[in-house]
């Protein structure tokens, strides 16, 4: 749409703001009335910007803010629009005719452009990039678990000495939250493994008649492995993660730097509690673990292979050996310092934004996870050479 020249157009008005257009020759000056803000009707630039688009011989914008009164960002926003618009058809523009804070603002987002491949781009990379990589990404983490280690044990040689300050009710109200607060989840998956450990046995002894030797298989296998591989593996998925979320917000919140300031030690204040209190509930959960168990393969073969209770349990007397008890026992304890551990690292490491901290929760129960795998590996190795 064309106007003549030096006839005014109000394309839209409402009530307290105003955007109308007069053409002058080959320039169309936009005057802008009224208040432009957030909580006040304001009429579309919409129109205007199809008298831009459409004339195709006008050849610069100008503005016209006589009339204007309060504004904030909603009227640079359309003022944006229409710059865009002149700027697609070709129209130049004169912004010094606009309010100076309009062009201060106008100059400060036009300094930050933005990034056209913002989005983070899938790489290809060759596999001996891949394999040096994953050799820095190794030594990287080494080294931070050294690093952590050793002032850990810093830590615990001055809470031994008296030189840290060590909170012994932080110590119980954690032996609490991972104890008996677990004691649900762990009875539950721990009677489920016994029924399968039953079930699947039974499959096989049964074709011998030998279903008398469920007990053995179940509670051997309950004492020696999966007693404590279970609860180690709920503990890294409910304690780990949490110690890494709790110690992650906190780095967040920047309170471990306002204990630093107040010269506490984080690592004796914060850290060593949760880890003391994981080391010494884990046995203890391995034994409940263990006993839940030997109840569910009990369960199964009572009431499916023709089996007594009292054939059930003298089996499983004659069958574990304090020394079984014993290796379950110590397993358990190594998986309690591996998840404290890796709860804890992971915690201190976390980063200071909210992904973070879910970044940090997730490594921690990974990281646990590979551990308690490797080190029950080499474990069962060394037992099996030892004979025991």
């Amino acid at each position: 749409m064309i106007q003549s020249d030096n006839s005014p157009l109000i394309v839209n008005a409402v009530a307290g703001a105003s955007i109308s257009t007069v053409r002058r020759q080959q320039t169309l000056e936009v005057a802008i009335g009224g208040d432009w803000v957030l909580d006040a009707p304001v009429p579309p630039v919409e129109p205007v910007l199809t008298q831009i688009e459409s004339d195709t011989a006008l050849k610069s914008l100008i503005f016209s803010t006589t009339d204007l009164g309060r504004w904030d960002s909603m009227l640079v926003t359309e003022v944006v629009k229409l710059l865009d618009c002149a700027n697609r058809s070709g129209v130049a523009v004169d912004k010094t005719t606009l309010p100076l804070p309009i062009q201060n603002l106008l100059a400060l987002a036009a300094a930050v452009p933005e990034r056209i491949d913002a989005h983070r781009q899938q790489q290809s990379v060759s596999w001996h990039e891949a394999v040096h990589s994953a050799w820095v990404g190794a030594v990287r983490e080494s080294r931070a678990m050294l690093l952590f280690v050793g002032e850990m044990a810093l830590s615990t040689l001055a809470t031994v000495r008296g030189q840290a300050h060590f909170r012994r009710e932080d110590l119980w109200l954690y032996v609490q939250e991972c104890g008996p607060s677990a004691l649900p989840i762990v009875t539950l998956i721990s009677l489920l493994v016994g029924l399968i450990l039953a079930f699947v046995g039974a499959v096989q002894l049964s074709l011998f008649g030998a279903q008398i030797y469920i007990a053995n298989l179940v509670s051997l296998g309950m004492t020696r492995e999966m007693g404590g591989l279970m609860t180690a593996i709920i503990m890294s998925g409910r304690t780990g993660a949490a110690y890494a979320a709790q110690l992650g917000t906190m780095h967040v919140n920047s309170e471990i730097d306002a204990l630093r300031t107040m010269n506490l030690d984080p690592m004796a204040f914060l850290v060593l509690p949760r880890m003391l209190a994981l080391i010494l509930i884990m046995p203890l959960l391995c034994l409940y673990a263990d006993l839940m168990g030997i109840i569910g393969g009990g369960l199964v073969t009572v009431n499916f292979f023709d089996v007594s209770l009292t054939e059930y349990v003298d089996r499983t007397a004659s069958a574990v050996k304090m020394k079984d008890f014993t290796i379950g026992f110590v397993k358990c304890g190594v998986f309690g310092i591996l998840i404290a551990l890796s709860g804890c690292m992971r915690g201190m490491q976390c980063g200071r934004s909210a992904s973070a901290v879910g970044e940090a929760g997730t490594s921690a129960v990974v990281t646990a996870i590979v551990f308690i795998v490797v080190a029950d590996s080499v474990m069962t190795i060394i037992c099996n050479r030892l004979g025991i």
